[in-house]
């Protein structure tokens, strides 16, 4: 008896397991917790899960958005030597000038470019129009890049973005290193 009802109670879990798998795999393609659970739990053969009450939508923090970029840049911040600079220590990521960073992410960067003294010669997409990414959005993950792995630059606002999104609102090709040059020596806008 006691056999029976533990072999149900694991069938009564498959469907949860497998929605908890889903949203998982979503959260880490940038995709939503809620669809997935519901995606899932359809796929299961149970009802379609009820739309959540009226909440506030929690921002995802830098952290979570950084997951699109460890692909290239390693969770750790260090890179593939050869292939993609590392964010740790990277005069790049920390210029003095927000703006700099702000624009690789808003329009990428294409070209030979110098970090922490190795050169790296690919492209970075453009996250911030591209693959649309809100200014909070772009402002939480340069704030998280910043200040992780011994990085301690000053944190990005949204208003910062915003600024930079409308002054470069123009712009259809990711940025050369030249372009951004001027920006690594400079403290400030």
């Amino acid at each position: 008896m006691e056999r029976t009802n533990r072999k149900g109670a694991r069938r009564a879990a498959a469907p949860v397991v497998a929605a908890w798998l889903a949203c998982c795999a979503l959260a880490a393609c940038g995709g939503s917790k809620e669809k997935g659970a519901s995606q899932a739990a359809q796929g299961a053969g149970a009802a379609p899960a009820a739309a959540p009450a009226a909440t506030a939508a929690v921002a995802p923090s830098g952290q979570q958005i950084f997951q699109r970029c460890a692909m290239c840049h390693q969770a750790n911040g260090l890179g593939v030597p050869g292939s993609f600079p590392p964010l740790a220590g990277s005069e790049w990521a920390t210029a003095a000038n927000a703006a700099l960073p702000i624009r690789v992410v808003l329009h990428g960067l294409q070209g030979a470019v110098t970090v922490k003294g190795q050169k790296f010669n690919g492209a970075m997409p453009a996250y911030g129009t591209m693959q649309p990414m809100s200014d909070s959005d772009v402002a939480a993950v340069l704030t998280y890049v910043r200040s992780s792995w011994g990085n301690a630059a000053s944190a990005v606002t949204p208003a910062q973005v915003a600024a930079e999104r409308s002054s470069t609102a123009s712009r259809t090709t990711p940025w050369a290193p030249a372009d951004l040059a001027p920006l690594l020596k400079s403290g400030g806008r």
